[in-house]
């Protein structure tokens, strides 16, 4: 007797191997089907009924927020009025498992009437979608996770897959960028993250400013009064160099009783990493990562100080 997770197991693995054996399948058309978007000037029409629409909708919002203007439509709206969104510059992405639909395929004369370009994604290369298509994406699958073999599972789940390959083909072809991503993004934490700079989230009142000849004794009190884990060495409103509590620490296991005879230019470091207000924090955090700093300071053209940003400024 089956447990309900052994049915669980034996059903990611049906959609596994589906989605595995896409890739024999790959042949010139998905080139051809991602260059004709590439140069596509208008908008990639997404259609599809059904599941097939759901996974439609789903791959139509992946391509527009990764830089492929994109919508999808129910190929029944577009007996409804929906026809005056299409035009001549545009693609359409039709797909159907059985690639013989019905709503769609009284559609597809539509598209072949105004000359706009198809690309069909279907499970049955024979199938009259496939026939009528500019390109076709092969999404063939052996069976169904159902085990009726009958509801749309392991045939969804592949052409959610080729729509994410479309995607990422794209995504690499125009050299995507994470800011252009975060421009898709703005409201989410990861558009936060990558649209927000040093000067957002710097700061800037009650700077632990030391001179470099102020002894270890007076220094470390006004690093710890700052609560930053630093402190920053300037002349004539010059940066000279930075202090943290970990050079103080190891300054007083070395000095040990001469400690207090040292002075900050004794332990200072003289190239502090800087960096300017419009550096984003995804960059800053690179910074910290590769030398192993937990603050960099924020300098204007001529490297005065404006702030300071540091590691817990960075969690947002």
């Amino acid at each position: 007797m089956k447990t309900t997770r052994d049915i669980a197991i034996q059903c990611i693995k049906d959609e596994a191997e589906a989605v595995l054996s896409l890739i024999p399948q790959l042949d010139e058309n998905f080139d051809k089907a991602v260059e004709l978007i590439l140069n596509c000037k208008g908008k990639v029409i997404v259609t599809g009924v059904g599941k097939s629409g759901h996974i439609g909708a789903k791959i139509a919002a992946t391509l527009s927020s990764t830089g492929t203007p994109s919508f999808f439509t129910n190929p029944l709206d577009v007996f409804h009025g929906d026809l005056g969104v299409m035009t001549q510059d545009d693609v359409v992405l039709a797909i159907s498992n059985s690639g013989q639909t019905d709503e769609l395929l009284r559609f597809i004369p539509m598209v072949l009437h105004m000359q706009i370009p198809i690309i069909g994604m279907s499970g049955n290369p024979k199938s009259l979608l496939a026939k009528y298509s500019t390109y076709h994406l092969n999404v063939q699958v052996e069976k169904e996770a159902c085990p009726l073999n009958l509801a749309p599972t392991s045939s969804t789940t592949a052409q959610l897959t080729m729509g994410d390959a479309l995607a990422i083909a794209l995504m690499e072809k125009r050299n995507f960028q994470p800011r252009d991503f975060a421009q898709f993004h703005p409201g989410g934490e990861l558009g936060k993250r990558l649209l927000t700079t040093a000067q957002d989230v710097m700061r800037t009142e009650d700077m632990p400013v030391l001179p470099p000849e102020m002894h270890l004794g007076e220094a470390i009190i006004l690093v710890s009064k700052a609560k930053l884990g630093l402190g920053i060495a300037m002349v004539n409103n010059e940066i000279v160099g930075l202090i943290t509590d970990g050079d103080i620490r190891r300054a007083m296991e070395k000095w040990q009783a001469q400690f207090f005879d040292r002075t900050v230019s004794d332990i200072m470091t003289r190239t502090p990493k800087m960096v300017k207000p419009d550096t984003k924090i995804t960059e800053i955090q690179r910074i910290m990562n590769q030398y192993k700093v937990h603050s960099v300071l924020v300098t204007d053209g001529e490297n005065h100080l404006l702030g300071v940003v540091d590691h817990y400024s960075c969690m947002i």
